[in-house]
C-alpha cells in the first residue's frame, strides 16, 4: 500500500516537499531522502516583484527563472535540431573539392599519365552532387519519428513546469504553515508569561506553593524553545521557496509572502469522482501525452530499421578539371622554314620508264613551333570532364544487422508501451492516494477541532483550579500541553488537506490558487 510519505515523495519532490513532510511529523522513504540539489542562485533574467509574493507570482517567476525548466527547454531545442537535420536528409548533397600536389623525381603526370623526371605541380578541382532516389522510406520514417520525439520533448517541458508549480505551491504552503505555527507558539508564550506573573502574585499572597511557580517558569522556557524552533522552521521554509525561485542572496533574505484567508477543511467539499478526475488528468497531463508519443515514435523506429531490407538507389553527377605544370603545347612562332625538292617529268605513255629530272625545283613552307607550358586557364577548359552515375545497392547478407536492428526496435516498442501503461497506472494510484490522504486529513481536522474545543474547556477549568491552589503545576502543564498538541495537530491537518486538495485540483486542470 502506498504510504503518505511515498505519495509526498512523488508530489513534493525536492527540498520543499521534505520540509513539508517534516512539519507533518513524517519522513521520506530511504530512496527518496536524497533530494536533488536546489537550483543555484544565478543571474536572474527577470526582476523579482516588490512587496510580498502571492502564490501566482511565485509560480510565474519560478517558471521563468528556474534552471531545471530551462534545461528542459534546451533538451527540447536539441530535439528540434535533430528534426531539422532529418528533414534536410531529403535534400541532395553537393560538395566541391580542390587540391594541390607536388611530385618530385620520377612520377606520373596525373593528367597525361606520362612518366616525368621533374618536379610537377598539379591541381585538381571537382564539383559533385548526389540525390537519394529510394532508401526503403527510411528518411521519411526518420522524419516522422523525430517529429514525434520533438513533440514528446515539448511535453517534457510542460511536465517540468507542472512539477515546479507543485513544488512552489508546496513550499508556499509550508511557509504559511510555519507562520501559523509560529503565531500559535508566540500566543502560548504570552499566555504562559501572564500565568507566571499571576503565579508570582499568588505566591506572594501565600495562595499557592512555590513549586507552582517553578512549574510555570519551566513551561515558559519550553514554550520559548518552541517559538525558536518554529522560527527556524519558518526561515528554512522561506529559504527553500527562495531556492525554488532561483533568487540571489539579497532576494533570498527579503522573501515575504501574502497570507491569504484559507478555508477550513470542513468548509471545502472534496471531489470524490475519482474516475472522472482520472479521465480528465490522462487527457491533459503532459507526461501521459509524452508516453503516447514515444510509443508512436518507437513504432516509426521499427519502420526505419525495416528500411534496411530494401535496395537503395541514388543518382550522382560531377564535373572535374585539373592543371599540371608538366603539360606543354606547341605554339607557332610566326616564322616559316622552306624545303626544296627537284621536279621530275613522268611519261604516262611509258609507265615503266623512270621519271626524268628537270632543272626546276619546288619549295615547301614549314611553320616554326616552340614548346611552352600550357597556361593554367587553358588547361581548366581543356581538361574539363563530366560524369553522370546511378548507384544501386541491393542488400543480400550483412551479418544479420538489419534483422537484429528490427528486433531491437520491436523491443523498444514493447518497452514504450509498458512505460505508457506505467504512466497511467502511476497517475491512477496518485489520484487515489491523494483522495485518500485528503479525506483522512479532513477527518483528522474535524476530530482535532472537536478535541481542541474539549481541551480548551478543560484547560480553562484547570487554570481556574491552578490559580486557586487546587491543582499543582504539573497537572496544569499537562492540560495545557494537551491543548497545544491538539492545536498543532489541527493546524497540520488543515494544511495537509489543503495540499492534497490542490493536487486533486491540479489533476483536473484547475489553477493553483489559494
Amino acid at each position: 500500500m502506498t504510504t503518505l510519505a511515498s505519495f509526498l515523495s512523488r508530489h513534493t519532490a525536492g527540498p520543499a516537499g521534505a520540509l513539508l513532510l517534516a512539519s507533518l511529523g513524517l519522513a521520506l522513504p530511504a530512496a527518496a531522502q536524497t533530494t536533488p540539489a536546489a537550483p543555484p542562485a544565478a543571474a536572474v533574467p527577470q526582476a523579482a516583484p516588490s512587496g510580498p509574493w502571492s502564490l501566482q507570482q511565485a509560480v510565474d517567476y519560478a517558471l521563468k527563472n528556474n534552471l531545471q525548466v530551462r534545461q528542459s527547454q534546451l533538451t527540447s531545442e536539441l530535439s528540434d535540431a535533430t528534426l531539422r537535420q532529418s528533414r534536410a536528409g531529403l535534400l541532395p548533397t553537393a560538395n566541391a573539392n580542390a587540391s594541390q600536389n607536388w611530385n618530385f623525381g620520377t612520377s606520373i603526370d596525373p593528367l597525361t599519365n606520362e612518366f616525368k623526371t621533374s618536379t610537377i605541380r598539379s591541381n585538381n578541382f571537382s564539383l559533385s552532387g548526389q540525390v537519394n532516389l529510394f532508401s526503403g522510406f527510411q528518411v521519411r520514417n526518420t522524419i516522422k519519428r523525430d517529429a514525434l520525439d520533438y513533440q514528446a520533448s515539448l511535453n517534457d517541458i510542460e511536465k517540468a513546469r507542472n512539477d515546479l508549480s507543485l513544488n512552489v505551491a508546496s513550499a508556499y504552503l509550508q511557509v504559511l504553515l510555519a507562520d501559523e505555527l509560529l503565531r500559535t507558539n508566540q500566543l502560548r508564550v504570552n499566555s504562559t508569561q501572564q500565568q507566571v506573573e499571576r503565579t508570582q502574585k499568588l505566591l506572594r499572597a501565600g495562595s499557592v506553593a512555590e513549586s507552582n511557580l517553578l512549574d510555570s517558569q519551566a513551561q515558559l522556557a519550553s514554550d520559548e524553545l518552541n517559538v525558536v524552533t518554529a522560527q527556524n522552521q519558518r526561515n528554512l521554509a522561506l529559504l527553500q521557496l527562495a531556492q525554488l525561485l532561483n533568487l540571489d542572496a539579497a532576494g533570498s533574505s527579503n522573501v515575504a509572502i501574502v497570507t491569504p484567508q484559507l478555508p477550513d477543511p470542513d468548509e471545502v467539499p472534496l471531489e470524490n469522482d475519482l474516475n472522472g478526475i482520472y479521465e480528465t488528468a490522462q487527457g491533459r497531463l503532459p507526461e501521459i501525452k509524452a508516453a503516447d508519443l514515444r510509443v508512436q515514435s518507437s513504432m516509426r523506429g521499427v519502420e526505419v530499421a525495416r528500411g534496411a531490407y530494401y535496395p537503395r538507389l541514388s543518382f550522382g553527377a560531377g564535373i572535374f578539371t585539373g592543371y599540371s605544370s608538366a603539360r606543354s603545347s606547341f605554339i607557332p612562332t610566326g616564322e616559316v622554314d622552306f624545303s626544296y625538292a627537284p621536279v621530275f617529268i613522268y611519261n604516262p605513255a611509258a609507265p615503266t620508264t623512270p621519271p626524268i629530272p628537270t632543272q626546276y625545283v619546288t619549295g615547301v613552307a614549314q611553320p616554326r613551333f616552340e614548346t611552352k607550358p600550357t597556361a593554367f586557364s587553358n588547361q581548366l577548359g581543356d581538361n574539363l570532364g563530366k560524369q553522370l552515375q546511378f548507384n544501386l545497392n541491393i542488400p543480400i547478407l550483412n551479418g544479420f544487422q538489419a534483422r537484429t536492428n528490427v528486433q531491437r526496435s520491436e523491443i523498444n516498442v514493447k518497452r514504450a508501451e509498458l512505460n505508457r501503461e506505467q504512466a497511467r497506472l502511476t497517475l491512477r494510484q496518485s489520484i487515489q492516494q491523494a483522495y485518500a490522504d485528503a479525506l483522512a486529513a479532513q477527518r483528522r481536522y474535524a476530530s482535532s477541532k472537536r478535541q481542541v474545543e474539549a481541551l480548551a474547556t478543560a484547560q480553562r477549568n484547570a487554570e481556574i483550579r491552578f490559580n486557586n491552589g487546587l491543582m499543582n503545576g504539573t497537572d496544569y502543564n499537562i492540560a495545557k500541553n494537551n491543548l497545544n498538541a491538539a492545536e498543532s495537530t489541527m493546524i497540520q491537518a488543515k494544511y495537509e488537506y489543503l495540499f492534497r486538495s490542490k493536487v486533486l485540483d491540479f489533476y483536473q486542470g484547475k489553477p493553483l490558487a489559494l
